[in-house]
């Protein structure tokens, strides 16, 4: 009986290992590999700072500043932000003038001194880090010396804004995260002592006077994460309580069925706040809160491609079109909290949803050369021009101009978009390993096992190809995980190391671990097939979208392209110093030279009888993110649908109920990356 008991017991720890993806190192690679749904958190990485107790432990870690090189079509769009306008903003924005700024004055006083300095910032200096640009790293540590050079005696620094007697502290929480990231790559001494001194003045001050006016208060979750981030360096307990008094004062993101407010970026950036104080209260309504803002907004305005929402300034009932759109500072904060939440949650729904937001909307916001950007970016646009479209957008200007002149907030903002992609690309794991998270090209450099420094070069052209490749540099032999995330739309990947296949059941949305002690010049090749999906949109009139991989594929388009005076079209609160000139920096509005209005004619269950895939050349210079350059195109059939038209706001007509009946007949119609689309139907109706 005992015998048999055992052999029962050995068949079903079999069965559950085989099931789980648990299989014996293979004998060629010497490697073990499992499937993971979710990685264990219970160590701490012995190797960076990671989370203090009582903070719950992270999943993932975010690498320090520096460890992670961008390479491959990332890299361009890096080098054509330095060369373009995050690179050059200094001669265009007033708020980054070196005269009367509040930024280099102690007392805070001056005209220009608002969140556009740190908004550039922290994606200005971050790039120039990634790419060892000198010139950027001194520009940066101008403006950081300012800051350190000039904390108050009491502990403040920056801008000196004040509304009805409080001291309004939003300008400084992005200021933060560029000090954080330069002392993550500079080590400066001044760093934690300055940080320390102001969160002890903020933990003084009343809570009538905390946290009072509109911005603070929607993004108090910004500040609770440089607390934290002190707190892991420092472990001063005064902190844990300081981040209790900024959830205390925080607008409320844990209402059940509404949000504080409607703004798209506070919706995408401060949804995250409840998650953010979970890592401290432990209490699991806080993290539920945090899921449930980002499905209510999805639920009511998210009904569309891309990853986004609609609210071209604030959702409102009734606008849930894919003629919507979002800001591109949205696109940025949505990317960030993604990539925080992937740390603390360990669910790779946030990679998922980073991915969707990134390689779908955000590029799109840009004229391929990024010199220029426009304020919001719809998934259904058809028109970009320096019109007010006012009901239609919920804002009254040339919202939707490209124009580097104009979008305060987003002319600085996007700069930190890519760049922190990149930065979150690879994280190290609580076992002393390395996870790839968003696959690009490039290489990390990082600390395993017993502290082992090793680099994994990543070659691949994802999002447009399925292979991705990996080589291993090692001083020496070193015994670590290796985690690779199987994208949720994946089925069947597949596996090499040193050129032999590994025995391992993979799912989408997990996981897999590759554990093996590693030898320079190791190989490890990831094969992630794709296959063409149609998404419906049942909450918007039954319209479909198409998806090949992780990219979701647009109407091609053909964009004429009229450059404009940035003067003349910018908004009306746009300041830019005396110097500046348009015809250095134009602006361009984009009309459609084809027709747009199309509905798809597919089957919808099995597209791949009715859309053809075409690879195309890889471009020559790197930059696959535009319709002339798009590697993928896709061959579709549609119909045109005469009474789908521009409307009275100028803009792409809402969508017909589909299926939509239509006389016209069948034409052939090409698909193009939505990323690279900056005109686009990306949600279309069925055509019968």
């Amino acid at each position: 009986m005992k015998n048999l008991h055992r052999m029962k017991k050995g068949i079903f720890l079999t069965a559950l290992l085989a099931c789980s993806g648990m299989l014996a190192a293979n004998a060629q690679t010497g490697v073990t590999a499992t499937t993971v749904a979710k990685i264990n958190n219970q160590q701490q990485n012995g190797n960076y700072v990671a989370n203090k107790a009582p903070l719950q432990a992270q999943y993932f870690t975010k690498l320090p500043v520096g460890s992670i090189k961008a390479g491959g079509w990332l890299k361009k769009a890096l080098e054509l932000q330095r060369d373009g306008l995050t690179g050059n903003l200094g001669e265009i924005s007033v708020w980054l003038s070196k005269t009367n700024n509040a930024w280099l004055n102690k007392e805070g006083k001056g005209e220009y001194g608002w969140e556009e300095l740190p908004y550039w910032l922290k994606g200005y200096a971050n790039i120039g880090y990634m790419l060892g640009d000198k010139k950027m790293i001194a520009e940066a540590k101008f403006w950081i010396d300012a800051v350190l050079n000039n904390q108050r005696d009491n502990g403040d620094f920056g801008p000196a804004v004040e509304h009805k007697g409080a001291r309004d502290l939003w300008t400084n929480m992005p200021m933060l995260w560029c000090l954080q990231s330069y002392y993550e790559y500079s080590k400066d001494p001044r760093v934690i002592p300055f940080m320390t001194k102001y969160f002890k003045w903020q933990l003084s001050l009343p809570d009538d006077k905390f946290l009072e006016d509109y911005w603070e208060n929607s993004r108090g979750g910004d500040n609770m994460l440089s607390v934290y981030w002190l707190y892991n360096r420092t472990g001063d307990k005064f902190l844990l309580d300081l981040a209790t008094k900024l959830d205390k004062n925080t607008a409320d993101w844990r209402q059940t069925n509404n949000l504080p407010n409607w703004h798209n970026v506070n919706v995408a950036q401060c949804f995250r706040e409840p998650a953010t104080y979970y890592l401290q209260s432990h209490d699991p309504k806080d993290l539920a809160a945090t899921y449930n803002d980002f499905k209510l907004i999805r639920t009511l305005y998210g009904q569309v491609p891309g990853g986004m929402f609609g609210a071209d300034e604030n959702a409102r009932k009734g606008y849930d079109d894919p003629r919507q759109a979002v800001e591109t500072c949205g696109m940025v904060e949505q990317m960030t909290s993604d990539q925080m939440l992937l740390g603390s949650t360990g669910d790779t729904f946030w990679a998922e949803n980073c991915e969707d937001v990134a390689l779908n909307m955000f590029s799109a916001a840009f004229m391929p050369d990024y010199r220029t950007l426009r304020y919001l970016t719809a998934p259904n646009m058809v028109i970009n021009d320096s019109k007010n479209h006012s009901p239609g957008i919920d804002n009254s200007g040339p919202f939707l101009m490209m124009n580097p002149f104009s979008s305060r907030c987003c002319q600085h903002n996007h700069a930190a978009g890519w760049v922190y992609y990149a930065e979150n690309s690879w994280m190290a794991t609580p076992d002393n390993g390395i996870v790839a998270q968003l696959y690009t090209e490039g290489s990390a450099t990082a600390k395993v096992g017993n502290g082992t420094p090793v680099t994994l070069t990543e070659t691949t052209k994802y999002p447009f190809e399925d292979q991705v490749n990996l080589t291993l540099t090692t001083a020496k032999s070193v015994s670590f995980p290796l985690y690779l995330r199987i994208p949720a739309w994946c089925k069947n990947a597949e596996v090499k190391v040193n050129g032999v296949a590994v025995k391992v059941t993979t799912a989408g949305g997990d996981y897999v671990k590759l554990n093996k002690t590693w030898k320079n010049g190791d190989k490890i090749t990831l094969h992630l097939p794709m296959q063409l999906k149609v998404r419906q949109w049942d909450a918007n009139k039954n319209s479909v979208s198409v998806n090949y991989g992780p990219l979701t594929y647009s109407l091609k388009i053909d964009e004429q392209y009229t450059k404009e005076d940035s003067k003349t079209t910018a908004m009306g609160d746009s300041h830019w110093q005396a110097t500046a000139d348009p015809e250095k920096w134009p602006s361009f509005e984009i009309h459609p030279g084809s027709a747009w209005n199309y509905g798809l004619v597919i089957d919808e269950k099995h597209p791949e009888k009715s859309i053809e895939i075409i690879h195309r050349a890889w471009p020559k210079d790197n930059n696959p993110f535009t319709n002339t350059n798009a590697p993928i195109e896709l061959k579709a059939k549609g119909k045109l649908i005469p009474e789908w038209k521009v409307d009275q706001y100028g803009l792409c007509g809402l969508l017909p109920q589909s299926p939509v009946k239509t006389a016209e007949p069948v034409a052939n119609i090409t698909l193009v990356p939505m990323g690279g689309a900056r005109l686009r139907i990306s949600a279309f109706p069925v055509a019968e």
